[in-house]
């Protein structure tokens, strides 16, 4: 399956400054080992080192949050968008 892949700004200096890429993968893993074979090292910041979704990124297929759908194994149908946000945090 071939979907849009959606790079925050800290991110693009793996995509030579691209803010959306194509990858593909049946699953957001295999979107994922996919996006790491055309851009290396981007994976590592999406990932930790157990190979779960790092803690302050989010992942989007469509409209939706992975962590509420299959997380990894989220289907990632042909066309899909998928969006790697990472999460604001801060206070007074």
């Amino acid at each position: 399956m071939s979907v849009s892949v959606r790079i925050p700004t800290i991110l693009r200096t793996y995509t030579g400054g691209e803010s959306e890429v194509p990858a593909s993968g049946a699953t957001l893993v295999e979107v994922l080992d996919d996006l790491e074979s055309r851009h290396p090292g981007i994976r590592a910041r999406i990932l930790d080192d157990n190979g779960a979704l790092r803690r302050f990124v989010n992942v989007y297929v469509g409209n939706d949050d992975v962590r509420f759908l299959d997380d990894l194994a989220t289907p990632t149908p042909d066309g899909v968008q998928v969006s790697v946000i990472p999460a604001v945090a801060g206070g007074c």
